[in-house]
């Protein structure tokens, strides 16, 4: 299976609480919320395209708290019908990283606690299909960090948080990015899809001053 990564950043990077004041007041995170007032239709549609096309789900421990929370059994996001995003989560396969949840309530859903490199190799050594983490930050590094990353959906936010966890350290490892499509939403989201190509390449001369 393909793994891909989908993520909602703000332009400086930002991915901590983007749906409201309380999600994720780690580290005194104040500015919650700040993806919803720009999230528009074409955003919504775009991702519930790519939820469709998703045969497996994969999470960090957080953010599949917050998911289950807001479209597992027994939330409101299982009476949503025909919403393209409660059907995909809640009719496939779901894998959470964690090594202390024991009895996840959420249906269909696999504890990864033990060697989760192999565990992810084996998703992925599976003939098709696409493997899909939303969110999770952490774990988004640690794969990323492993080369176990196939494409980056970013949807970017056109605004500047100025605090909060973001999606790439100060430091870490570099990767080159292949572009393969971008647009902008109503509101102004840019979504772009990259695929990892290796290393990225540096200039080794240094530039000649014009006269």
């Amino acid at each position: 299976m393909k793994l891909t990564t989908v993520t909602n950043v703000s332009v400086d990077g930002v991915m901590q609480g983007l749906g409201g004041s309380d999600e994720d007041r780690r580290g005194g995170f104040e500015r919650g919320g700040w993806a919803l007032p720009l999230f528009d239709n074409e955003a919504e549609a775009f991702l519930g395209r790519v939820y469709q096309r998703a045969d497996a789900f994969l999470f960090g421990r957080r953010t599949y708290e917050v998911f289950a929370g807001s479209w597992g059994s027994g939330s409101w996001g299982t009476d949503q019908g025909d919403n393209p995003i409660s059907v995909a989560l809640n009719t496939r396969p779901k894998y959470v990283v964690s090594t202390t949840l024991t009895d996840p309530r959420w249906a269909d859903t696999t504890v990864l606690s033990g060697d989760v490199a192999a565990a992810v190799r084996d998703l992925k050594a599976e003939p098709a299909g696409e493997l899909q983490v939303h969110g999770s930050g952490a774990l988004v590094r640690w794969l990323f960090d492993g080369q176990l990353v196939d494409e980056i959906i970013l949807l970017t936010y056109p605004v500047v948080v100025g605090q909060g966890t973001r999606l790439f350290p100060d430091t870490g490892p570099d990767a080159a990015l292949d572009l393969v499509d971008t647009r902008t939403t109503p509101k102004g989201v840019t979504i772009q899809v990259y695929r990892p190509t290796g290393r990225p390449r540096y200039a080794t001369a240094t530039p000649t001053p014009s006269t």
